[in-house]
Protein backbone atom coordinates (compact mmCIF):
# COMPACT_ATOMS: atom_id res chain seq x y z
CA UNK A 1 0.00 0.00 0.00
CA UNK A 2 1.61 3.60 -0.81
CA UNK A 3 2.13 5.40 1.65
CA UNK A 4 3.74 9.19 2.76
CA UNK A 5 7.36 9.43 1.37
CA UNK A 6 7.39 5.95 -0.39
CA UNK A 7 8.90 6.12 -3.35
CA UNK A 8 8.85 3.63 -6.69
CA UNK A 9 10.66 4.06 -9.53
CA UNK A 10 11.03 2.01 -13.14
CA UNK A 11 14.44 0.94 -14.02
CA UNK A 12 14.02 0.99 -17.58
CA UNK A 13 11.88 4.41 -18.12
CA UNK A 14 14.20 6.13 -15.23
CA UNK A 15 11.00 7.43 -13.72
CA UNK A 16 10.48 7.10 -10.10
CA UNK A 17 7.56 8.53 -8.15
CA UNK A 18 7.45 9.88 -4.15
CA UNK A 19 3.83 9.71 -2.43
CA UNK A 20 2.81 12.67 -0.86
CA UNK A 21 -0.68 11.75 0.25
CA UNK A 22 -2.09 8.39 -0.57
CA UNK A 23 -5.97 7.78 -0.74
CA UNK A 24 -5.76 6.24 2.61
CA UNK A 25 -4.77 9.67 4.14
CA UNK A 26 -7.01 11.83 2.13
CA UNK A 27 -10.10 8.97 2.62
CA UNK A 28 -9.88 8.54 -1.21
CA UNK A 29 -10.07 12.39 -1.97
CA UNK A 30 -6.85 12.98 -3.42
CA UNK A 31 -3.51 11.08 -4.44
CA UNK A 32 -0.76 13.44 -4.40
CA UNK A 33 2.62 12.77 -5.49
CA UNK A 34 5.82 14.04 -6.51
CA UNK A 35 6.89 12.42 -9.80
CA UNK A 36 10.43 12.25 -11.99
CA UNK A 37 10.73 12.17 -15.11
CA UNK A 38 14.11 10.86 -16.90
CA UNK A 39 15.73 12.82 -19.59
CA UNK A 40 14.31 12.00 -23.10
CA UNK A 41 11.99 9.49 -21.41
CA UNK A 42 9.34 7.80 -24.02
CA UNK A 43 6.16 9.09 -24.91
CA UNK A 44 3.65 7.05 -23.09
CA UNK A 45 0.31 5.59 -24.77
CA UNK A 46 -2.38 8.62 -24.99
CA UNK A 47 -4.98 7.57 -22.52
CA UNK A 48 -7.52 9.17 -20.19
CA UNK A 49 -9.89 9.10 -16.75
CA UNK A 50 -13.09 8.67 -17.07
CA UNK A 51 -13.83 10.04 -14.02
CA UNK A 52 -10.71 11.47 -12.32
CA UNK A 53 -9.26 14.84 -12.56
CA UNK A 54 -5.46 15.95 -12.89
CA UNK A 55 -3.61 18.79 -11.85
CA UNK A 56 0.68 18.95 -12.43
CA UNK A 57 2.83 22.01 -11.21
CA UNK A 58 6.05 21.40 -12.85
CA UNK A 59 8.78 21.97 -10.47
CA UNK A 60 12.13 21.37 -12.35
CA UNK A 61 12.90 20.84 -15.80
CA UNK A 62 10.56 20.37 -18.97
CA UNK A 63 7.68 18.33 -19.77
CA UNK A 64 5.95 17.86 -23.09
CA UNK A 65 2.46 17.32 -22.65
CA UNK A 66 -0.16 16.13 -25.81
CA UNK A 67 -3.62 17.29 -24.88
CA UNK A 68 -6.72 16.34 -26.86
CA UNK A 69 -3.98 15.86 -29.79
CA UNK A 70 -2.30 19.55 -29.32
CA UNK A 71 1.46 19.20 -27.91
CA UNK A 72 3.00 22.02 -26.21
CA UNK A 73 5.99 22.31 -22.91
CA UNK A 74 4.98 22.99 -19.82
CA UNK A 75 8.12 24.67 -18.06
CA UNK A 76 9.31 25.22 -14.32
CA UNK A 77 6.04 27.10 -12.50
CA UNK A 78 3.80 25.77 -15.21
CA UNK A 79 0.32 24.21 -14.14
CA UNK A 80 -1.61 22.00 -16.30
CA UNK A 81 -5.19 21.26 -15.36
CA UNK A 82 -6.57 17.74 -16.96
CA UNK A 83 -10.35 17.42 -16.80
CA UNK A 84 -11.91 13.69 -16.65
CA UNK A 85 -12.00 12.10 -20.47
CA UNK A 86 -9.79 14.14 -21.68
CA UNK A 87 -6.87 12.66 -23.82
CA UNK A 88 -3.32 13.23 -22.58
CA UNK A 89 0.37 12.15 -22.54
CA UNK A 90 2.83 13.23 -20.95
CA UNK A 91 7.07 12.86 -20.74
CA UNK A 92 10.45 14.64 -20.91
CA UNK A 93 12.35 15.31 -24.30
CA UNK A 94 15.07 17.40 -22.71
CA UNK A 95 18.79 16.82 -21.58
CA UNK A 96 17.76 17.23 -17.72
CA UNK A 97 15.55 15.62 -15.46
CA UNK A 98 12.28 17.04 -14.85
CA UNK A 99 9.67 17.08 -11.36
CA UNK A 100 6.43 17.30 -11.47
CA UNK A 101 3.71 17.86 -8.65
CA UNK A 102 1.11 15.75 -9.78
CA UNK A 103 -2.48 15.62 -7.93
CA UNK A 104 -5.40 12.71 -8.86
CA UNK A 105 -8.72 13.59 -7.27
CA UNK A 106 -10.47 11.16 -6.54
CA UNK A 107 -7.89 8.93 -5.91
CA UNK A 108 -9.25 5.40 -6.75
CA UNK A 109 -6.96 2.98 -6.35
CA UNK A 110 -4.46 4.84 -8.60
CA UNK A 111 -1.95 3.75 -6.52
CA UNK A 112 -2.22 0.58 -7.30
CA UNK A 113 -1.83 0.81 -10.77
CA UNK A 114 1.33 2.31 -10.42
CA UNK A 115 2.79 0.13 -7.55
CA UNK A 116 1.95 -3.09 -9.64
CA UNK A 117 3.63 -1.72 -12.98
CA UNK A 118 6.34 -0.40 -11.60
CA UNK A 119 6.63 -3.56 -9.25
CA UNK A 120 6.66 -5.68 -12.41
CA UNK A 121 9.25 -3.39 -13.85
CA UNK A 122 11.48 -3.40 -11.41
CA UNK A 123 10.93 -7.77 -11.23
CA UNK A 124 12.10 -7.56 -15.46
CA UNK A 125 8.72 -8.65 -16.18
CA UNK A 126 8.35 -5.64 -18.55
CA UNK A 127 9.81 -5.02 -22.17
CA UNK A 128 12.95 -3.17 -22.02
CA UNK A 129 10.98 0.08 -21.88
CA UNK A 130 9.41 -0.89 -18.92
CA UNK A 131 5.93 -1.85 -20.24
CA UNK A 132 4.32 -5.29 -19.71
CA UNK A 133 3.20 -8.04 -21.83
CA UNK A 134 -0.37 -8.02 -23.92
CA UNK A 135 -2.05 -10.37 -21.74
CA UNK A 136 -0.31 -8.84 -18.27
CA UNK A 137 -1.13 -5.32 -19.68
CA UNK A 138 -5.05 -6.63 -19.83
CA UNK A 139 -5.53 -7.85 -16.87
CA UNK A 140 -4.11 -4.74 -15.66
CA UNK A 141 -6.48 -2.40 -18.01
CA UNK A 142 -9.81 -4.70 -16.88
CA UNK A 143 -8.99 -4.23 -13.32
CA UNK A 144 -8.17 -0.30 -13.41
CA UNK A 145 -10.67 0.81 -16.40
CA UNK A 146 -12.43 2.85 -13.90
CA UNK A 147 -9.37 5.07 -13.02
CA UNK A 148 -7.46 4.70 -16.50
CA UNK A 149 -8.08 3.74 -20.12
CA UNK A 150 -6.11 3.76 -23.52
CA UNK A 151 -7.40 6.23 -26.02
CA UNK A 152 -6.78 3.58 -28.53
CA UNK A 153 -8.45 1.31 -29.40
CA UNK A 154 -11.43 2.44 -28.72
CA UNK A 155 -12.88 1.70 -25.39
CA UNK A 156 -15.82 -0.48 -27.07
CA UNK A 157 -13.08 -2.33 -28.85
CA UNK A 158 -11.11 -3.02 -25.53
CA UNK A 159 -13.82 -4.62 -24.12
CA UNK A 160 -14.34 -6.97 -26.66
CA UNK A 161 -10.74 -7.59 -26.09
CA UNK A 162 -10.94 -8.06 -22.35
CA UNK A 163 -13.95 -10.03 -23.20
CA UNK A 164 -12.09 -12.88 -25.09
CA UNK A 165 -8.68 -12.63 -23.58
CA UNK A 166 -9.40 -11.43 -20.11
CA UNK A 167 -9.80 -15.21 -18.87
CA UNK A 168 -7.03 -16.52 -20.88
CA UNK A 169 -4.77 -14.16 -18.96
CA UNK A 170 -6.01 -15.10 -15.73
CA UNK A 171 -6.02 -19.26 -16.84
CA UNK A 172 -2.20 -18.28 -17.23
CA UNK A 173 -2.03 -16.18 -13.48
CA UNK A 174 -1.95 -12.67 -15.14
CA UNK A 175 -3.60 -10.14 -12.27
CA UNK A 176 -4.24 -7.06 -12.12
CA UNK A 177 -2.31 -6.49 -8.75
CA UNK A 178 0.21 -8.54 -7.10
CA UNK A 179 0.47 -8.47 -3.10
CA UNK A 180 4.40 -8.19 -3.01
CA UNK A 181 3.88 -4.52 -5.05
CA UNK A 182 1.43 -2.80 -3.08
CA UNK A 183 2.90 -4.28 0.08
Amino acid sequence: MAHHNKRIENPYSGQSIVFLKTAHETQGELLEMEYTYAPHSAKPAEHYHPIQKEDFTVLQGVITVTLNGATRLLRAGDKLHIPPNTVHAMWNDSDEPAVVNWQVRPALNTEYLLETGMGLAKDGKTNKKGLPGLLQAIAIARYFSKAYRLANPPYAVQRVLFAFLGPVAKMLGYRATYQEYID
